[in-house]
């Protein structure tokens, strides 16, 4: 006769008796566990029957349930949370704690666009001046950058400081012979300048325009163009002053890793996700473990009984039954069950049942009649 190992009936956790230790230290772990093996036993027909397990393979099995709720449930947060967590230090643990939905993402992608709109870029701008000299209209990009110290590589030019002088600087006060009016509405002591108080804005917006229409046209305007890495300064230069330039390193804008490198989150493999600790846990998670150690142990069962399909008995043998097509329908419709559960939890159906609540709540309301106060 086979001597196989059954269960004694009882059991006595310590920790150190599970395959990973992963939450022996729980003092509610440590409880629980000689309460599940002693139900699993009896689900699976102790003591009518033997069991062919020992007390190491019950805590083997609810030490994986409890692991494997707690990475259904880290799955879930993960996918709802990923987007906000992506590029944060990956020394949180986020286990149990809220994360708050952020417009960094967004905010990333604006600031690309932002290189060329001069708003919040997220690549260096960097500043170098051309000396201008009387006569001499084009000037070596390339002998600028390397005489500048740079980052190396080729370069984009942003933006070349090269204007006429501002129109307010040749701006003068049409008004300035009203001092008696001035004086008249108290404001004699000021500079004359608040006398457009009195007068309409466009008035000060077409004075502008003239201002600027008149150097455009008549007059040879301020301006530049680059070709072939040579910078043309407009009108030719009849004296001395310096041109500054901004320019972005193009090896620095395309490269992609603008987010922090090492220590970082970068995708959902080191999200900080630690295994819960089974004591935080509530009643509902806890049953669904529960369900799920059994289902392990009818699993493990059935490995032990394919091994030995018949034992011999006296006067006789007995055939044992196949639980291994059981187990595994047990535990597909459990993860099922609570990824179901876990669906109907994300972000966007919360938000859909609470607008179909308040629609269903303002039905509800409109039939009730409105009461009519009388003063």
């Amino acid at each position: 006769m086979v001597d196989i190992p059954v269960w004694p009936g009882s059991s006595s956790f310590s920790p150190g008796r599970t395959p990973f230790g992963f939450f022996d230290l729980d003092p509610q772990f440590q409880i629980d566990s000689d309460n599940v093996a002693d139900w699993c036993a009896k689900r699976l027909g102790y003591p009518l029957v033997d069991i062919e397990l020992q007390a190491e393979n019950f805590y083997a099995c609810f030490e994986e349930a409890t692991a494997e709720y707690s990475n259904q449930v880290n799955q879930y947060n993960i996918q709802q949370n990923l987007l906000s967590l992506i590029g944060t230090p990956t020394s949180n643990n986020l286990t149990h704690r809220v994360v708050s939905p952020t417009l960094q993402p967004m905010i990333d992608i604006a600031m690309e666009y932002g290189v060329d709109s001069f708003v919040n870029a997220n690549v260096p701008y960097y500043t170098a001046s051309i000396d201008i000299r009387p006569g001499q209209q084009v000037y070596s990009l390339n002998n600028l950058i390397r005489d500048v110290l740079v980052p190396t590589g080729s370069i984009e030019i942003k933006r070349v400081h090269h204007y006429s002088p501002p129109a307010a600087m040749r701006f003068y006060d049409p008004y300035l012979g009203n001092q008696a009016m001035l004086d008249t509405f108290g404001f004699g002591a000021y500079s004359t300048g608040v006398s457009f108080m009195l007068m309409p804005m466009y008035a000060d917006l077409l004075r502008v325009q003239a201002i600027e229409f008149n150097d455009m046209m008549r007059k040879s305007t301020f301006s530049f163009e680059i070709f072939n890495n040579d910078l043309r300064i407009f009108p030719n230069p009849t004296r001395e002053f310096k041109v500054w330039i901004d320019y972005v390193v193009k090896e620095e804008r395309s490269n992609p890793l603008k987010t922090p490198g090492t220590g970082s989150v970068s995708d959902m493999s080191n999200a900080p996700y630690q295994l819960m600790p089974y004591r935080g846990i509530n009643s509902v998670g806890k049953q669904w473990i529960y369900k799920y150690a059994l289902a392990l142990a009818k699993q493990s069962l059935g490995y032990v009984r394919n091994k030995y399909t018949s034992i011999p008995i006296p006067n006789g043998e007995t055939t044992l039954g196949d639980l291994l097509a059981g187990a595994a329908e047990d535990k597909a419709a459990l993860l099922e069950e609570l990824r179901g559960m876990l669906d109907s939890m994300t972000r966007t159906k919360l938000l859909e049942a609470k607008a179909l609540e308040a629609e269903n709540l303002e039905k509800t309301l409109s039939t009730v009649p409105a009461f009519i106060y009388i003063g």
